[in-house]
């Protein structure tokens, strides 16, 4: 009865890990973002249903759905608008360090306006440190049942349970059962793929939000009673969570909540009975971290995903690359004269310098992250770690007499060791699953190697005293500053060199093509293992001194998730750089004593800190980087001040579809230069041109997956230039994009229902192809390439759009499968569908086509009708000197049908 008693209360904190785990899973499978604030969310919940009732005194059964029902849902609606949107697509470094941002300023916000409230409005309500007596959704009085004998269960707990499940399977049902739920998780399988299907992308990834948040607020109404108001074990919270959804693969709601039940059960079982974790000091609160680290090893073994090969993150253009070195060195050497000036100019006791000296020490912590972040693209939360860890060992080596140069240097061999242990085993992880698996290491660290008191000391930790450079000590403030000036440069100085030797290429090449470089001969895992043991021995050293500067360590002065802190202020300032170490390490440092002239308040440091994440979601790569971007794209407009001639082309036309003057590109880079394309109805417009030539890109604009600079497009005659996708696919307009226009995760079924929501329609395409019928639960990504074409185009052939563009339809396509494509489009021309089909290929095409048109360097150097074309022609078109072939009139390639269209199925022209 004991082992059911530990079971049955097992699944009561089971059921909060697994709603969090579900909200967690949602957020992350319809909008690809992992949430590290999900937690935060569940506490400002929590906190606005405590004031609800403990202080407004509302009922529960009303105060429960407002907080849970209304104001969580707006919340996620309010992130979504305000970060969420523009970090789905930031790479994943943004992500993870603007959710970090939120996790620490929501928790701040929540209680800054509780004080507010209280001090400047005089509300009348409690106090934040009573919310541990806040009460549950259960009824009043609590009523208590003795099931079996040894057994007790009361309201409250199953009040959790019971509304955690149903949660759970409603949430199951709709992401499964419902249009709303398939369009959420169409959204992410392909958000571009999305939108030409009709999707709004964005109101799917708001409605997802707003689901994940309301779960989120649901789990911490639920758990308030138990963890109080604590912003800090929300936070641990969250992580428990994620151990469930991880093993959930953050896809499936059922298995994550599974996973979320066994979970509780699990750390129940280990505190009751596994009487040999009473020997190892933190074993049974590390529970969680030990199987979150587990199911990270299996999930990154099952994606087979190199280590740290992030492509989201793909390092952005040196805006300064231009600039001679002088000049790019020229602020940051005045900076740095200035700073020495200052320096000399100070007295020894000066508090700012000291300050100035704290700031400079946690910079050269922060170089560490420009190692293994901003070079090797790997998000490590465990710095913080390896920089306590270093310093423990540099005081236990001190205080059992060795000498401080060989205690530092055992310090940092230290950090090193453990950052080549930590990365072995994540060799295979990378981006927010190795974020993950490096920040259970540390919390394993925490709670269980830190507290040996043999290691650590207890809670007296480790005497290191200031030491001599035989000129001077470290007792002065100004000494330090110049040591740690002198460190950072040296530091700065390698990363240099590491960037431009052999070895940085390397790590650049496994980062950005980890396929590629292997092939290349180039070791993915010596350069994993060199930039972690690199990154760790920088944080090693900066932790030494740290303590030093401080006079002691103990195991509490770097906890693991300072490194969420640490690395979310370097990403703010630019994580490519040794100048946004600089930069994060002295904000640290000198922010909160700025500020205090300011407020007196502990929370509004933290409620800025949250802004920043803000900030990244629209500048992913930081300040400097947003300086130097913005110091380019002016000196850009003023060059652009006047345009580049174009040469006027061939006028379009009528058709359904026409592209007028149409100029567009990819940032900087200019790729179509005044296109001017018409397609008729009922007709088939072949646009060719070599590989490069601009026709993807044109494609891409028509159907407004990108907007021009200049010129419009025209649907039936009405302009759609400043239409979304999703908005011209409602009125028509069809794209079969390159290399598969179909969901991978998504079942065929769920493919064909996107397009077709009527059961009968797709009946009716099962009845054209029944290959497809055959493979209806089959999901897309299992098709052969053949079967995947097939299946993009399907939709076309029972609801027909009045425009279809097919973006290399044959790429990659056996023979027989080309031709069936190619009759289907013969079809739907014969139906009235104005048809744009776009090759590299001609043959295939010019057995199709009404009208040809040549494409070059982003411009249509030939158009005409397909009897026009010849051999002389094509050739001169693909050579670039389709002007002075256009004349020719020789043989032509292929003969046409009656009406100048020639048979789907007459190959003759394909010889």
């Amino acid at each position: 009865m004991e082992l059911l008693g530990y079971v049955l209360s097992g699944l009561v904190t089971g059921a909060i890990f697994a709603l969090l785990a579900a909200g967690l899973t949602l957020s992350y499978s319809a909008t690809g973002v992992f949430n590290f604030a999900h937690g935060a969310i569940g506490f400002l919940v929590a906190l606005v249903f405590f004031e609800l009732t403990a202080g407004a005194g509302w009922p529960v059964w009303l105060a429960g759905p407002v907080a849970a029902g209304v104001l969580a849902p707006l919340l996620g609606y309010a992130l979504h608008r305000l970060m969420f949107r523009g970090l789905a697509r930031s790479g994943e470094t943004a992500q993870i360090v603007a959710t970090i941002g939120l996790t620490i300023a929501l928790p701040a916000l929540g209680l800054w306006t509780v004080d507010v409230l209280v001090e400047t409005f005089g509300a009348d309500l409690p106090k934040v440190t009573e919310g541990a007596a806040a009460r549950g959704l259960g009824p009043r009085p609590v009523h208590t049942w003795h099931p079996l004998s040894g057994v007790t269960l009361d309201s409250d707990q199953v009040t959790t349970f019971v509304l955690a499940v149903l949660a759970a399977a409603a949430l199951w049902a709709l992401l499964r059962h419902t249009p709303l739920g398939l369009r959420m998780r169409a959204t992410v399988d392909g958000r571009d793929l999305a939108c030409l299907r009709g999707v709004d992308a964005d109101a799917a990834s708001a409605q997802a939000w707003m689901l994940s948040a309301a779960l989120a607020g649901l789990a911490g109404v639920l758990a308030v009673p138990a963890l109080g108001l604590d912003a800090n074990a929300f936070t641990v919270l969250l992580f428990a969570s994620a151990t469930a959804a991880v093993f959930g693969r953050l896809r499936s709601i059922p298995v994550s909540f599974a996973a979320g039940l066994a979970l509780g059960v699990v750390q129940n079982l280990v505190a009751g009975y596994a009487d040999f974790a009473e020997k190892v000091t933190g074993f049974r609160t590390a529970v969680p971290a030990i199987l979150l680290f587990g199911g990270l090893l299996v999930l990154g073994r099952a994606r087979g995903r190199a280590a740290g090969s992030i492509a989201e993150d793909a390092p952005p253009p040196d805006h300064l690359a231009g600039l001679p070195r002088w000049r790019r060195a020229l602020p940051w050497g005045v900076a740095l004269a200035a700073l020495l000036a200052w320096t000399c100019t100070r007295g020894p006791d000066d508090y700012w310098a000291g300050l100035v000296a704290q700031g400079l020490v946690l910079a050269l912590v922060f170089c560490s992250f420009v190692v293994v972040t901003g070079l090797g693209g790997m998000v490590n939360l465990a710095q913080a770690t390896f920089a306590a860890l270093a310093a423990l060992a540099a005081g236990l080596a001190f205080s059992k007499g060795l000498p401080f140069p060989l205690a530092l240097l055992i310090g940092v061999l230290a950090a090193v060791a453990a950052g080549v242990l930590v990365a072995l085993p994540a060799l295979r992880l990378g981006g927010r699953v190795l974020a993950l698996a490096t920040l259970a290491l540390a919390l394993l660290a925490d709670q269980v190697l830190f507290q040996i008191d043999a290691f650590s000391n207890g809670t007296v930790g480790w005497k290191l005293p200031a030491f001599s450079l035989g000129f001077a000590d470290t007792t002065d403030a100004r000494v330090r500053i110049v040591l740690l000036l002198a460190l950072i440069g040296l530091v700065a100085l390698l990363v240099r060199n590491l960037e431009r030797s052999a070895s940085g290429r390397a790590v650049l090449a496994v980062r950005s093509a980890p396929a590629a470089a292997q092939a290349a001969g180039i070791s993915a895992t010596r350069a994993k293992i060199t930039l972690f043991a690199l990154a760790s021995g920088i944080a090693g050293l900066g932790g030494v001194l740290y303590a030093t500067f401080n006079g002691q360590i103990t195991a509490t002065d770097l906890p693991a998730l300072t490194g969420f802190v640490w690395l979310a202020v370097v990403v703010l300032q630019g994580v490519r750089r040794i100048g946004g170490a600089v930069l994060g390490g002295l904000v640290m440092a000198l922010f909160p004593e700025v500020l205090g002239y300011v407020t007196d308040s502990q929370y509004v440091g933290m409620i800025l800190f949250g802004l920043g994440g803000m900030v990244l979601a629209r500048h992913p790569d930081g300040v400097l980087a947003q300086f130097a971007g913005l110091r380019h794209h002016l000196q850009h407009r003023r060059r652009r001040a006047r345009p580049e001639p174009i040469a006027p082309a061939a006028e379009a036309g009528e058709g359904v579809l026409r592209l007028e003057g149409v100029v567009a590109g990819y940032g900087d880079a200019t790729v179509l230069r005044g296109v001017d394309l018409a397609v008729p109805a009922g007709t088939v417009v072949a646009l060719l041109g070599a590989n490069g030539a601009g026709k993807s890109t044109a494609c891409a604009v028509a159907a407004g997956v990108l907007r021009p600079a200049a010129g419009r497009v025209l649907l039936d005659g009405a302009d759609v230039t400043a239409l979304p996708p999703h908005r011209r696919a409602r009125d028509g307009l069809y794209l079969a994009p390159e290399g598969r226009g179909v969901f991978p995760a998504l079942t065929v079924e769920e493919n064909l229902t996107l397009w077709l929501p009527s059961a009968a329609d797709r009946a009716q395409v099962y009845r054209r192809l029944p290959r497809l019928a055959e493979r209806r639960a089959v999901a897309a990504g299992a098709l052969s390439g053949g079967e995947q074409q097939i299946l993009a185009l399907a939709p076309a052939l029972v609801r027909p759009p009045r425009v279809l563009i097919a973006d290399e339809p044959s790429l990659g396509l056996a023979p027989r499968v080309v031709a069936q494509v190619f009759e289907l489009f013969g079809e739907l021309r014969d139906r009235g569908v104005a048809l744009l089909v776009v090759e590299e290929k001609a043959s295939e095409v010019l057995a199709l086509a009404d009208t040809v048109a040549f494409m070059s360097l982003g411009r249509i150097t030939w158009s005409g009708a397909r009897a026009e074309v010849d051999q002389d022609t094509l050739t001169s078109a693909y050579l670039g000197l389709a002007d002075k072939g256009a004349d020719r009139r020789s043989r032509p390639l292929a003969t046409g049908g009656a009406g100048g269209h020639p048979p789907a199925n007459d190959r003759s022209g394909d010889r």
